[in-house]
């Protein structure tokens, strides 16, 4: 077996998901066209680190081996093969030089990747936050150095992705332990209400288990609010109406998810929320 073969493995692990299958824009036109290379760029390497943890075929040392590999083709200490997976590490890379936005915006997220294939445990909502701050909010302080904005937008964003983060997961939970054995709901707050993870798997949400969702979107809501201050710290008209647009849609789903099962079938954004949405993005362009 040659050395690509042993650490790449002999076939990719794409999901075959793309932007099409977010909750929220990725790269949309209301972002700069010349920009949206370098987006698309980060949102394909983002998507083979996610895919890579994700897939249920792969033993937990090969998934950190490859994002290890990941990491060094995108820091240029190992040459790109011909695959879709390490070429997106290497487009990265010439993208992040280009741009000059720091390294730390795409290596961050290989914290959160490794911690998902080790099947690492959260007890407490700071141990949920600590796993957001290298899952999620390394994209929007991306964002934000790709348009040089201001560092003071970091707060903000942080916020907003960590919220986006955890709504993510309160959609998700059941098929995360189903497929993946991995829970992000923390043990702490399961155990205060007086259920468990496998009650994840019942079909419907429990009253005791409605308490742990309505307490972890109690802090949504308080992160919510934190974000809602993130438009004004932009200049670029376009980027601060993809912001406002966001932000409308974490408010949205937020509700949503006080109001319906994630457990009974996949909580949803619709076209009512999309038009709120673009009303909010409206309002942000003076």
């Amino acid at each position: 077996m040659t050395d690509d073969t042993r650490i790449w493995g002999q076939a990719d692990v794409s999901s075959g998901k793309g932007a099409s299958d977010e909750n929220f824009p990725v790269g949309s036109l209301l972002l700069s066209r010349k920009l949206r290379p370098h987006v698309h760029a980060y949102y394909d390497y983002a998507r083979v680190i996610d895919d890579i943890a994700d897939c249920e075929s792969l033993p937990p040392q090969d998934k950190i081996t490859r994002l290890d590999a990941m990491e060094e083709v995108l820091l240029g200490q190992r040459s790109a093969i011909n695959r879709a997976d390490a070429l997106s590490a290497a487009r990265l890379r010439a993208s992040l030089l280009q741009t000059h936005v720091p390294f730390e915006t795409a290596t961050d997220l290989l914290v959160a990747f490794r911690n998902d294939s080790r099947g690492h445990e959260y007890h407490t909502w700071d141990d949920l936050l600590e796993y957001c701050k290298y899952s999620a909010n390394p994209v929007g302080r991306y964002l934000i150095c790709l348009h040089g904005e201001n560092p003071a937008a970091f707060g903000p964003s942080d916020a907003l992705c960590t919220s986006l983060q955890i709504l993510n997961h309160l959609q998700d939970c059941a098929k995360d332990l189903e497929r993946l054995n991995r829970c992000y709901m923390p043990s702490e707050l399961m155990q205060q209400a007086g259920t468990s993870a496998q009650d994840l798997l019942a079909g419907r949400t429990s009253p005791a288990m409605r308490r742990v969702f309505n307490t972890l979107l109690d802090g949504v809501d308080d992160l919510n609010q934190q974000a809602s201050a993130l438009p004004a710290h932009i200049k670029d008209r376009r980027f601060r109406m993809e912001c406002a647009a966001i932000v409308a849609l974490a408010h949205r789903l937020t509700q949503r998810l006080r109001r319906e099962d994630p457990l009974a079938g996949r909580v949803a954004l619709r076209r009512t929320d999309a038009m709120h949405a673009a009303i909010a993005a409206l309002r942000a362009w003076a």
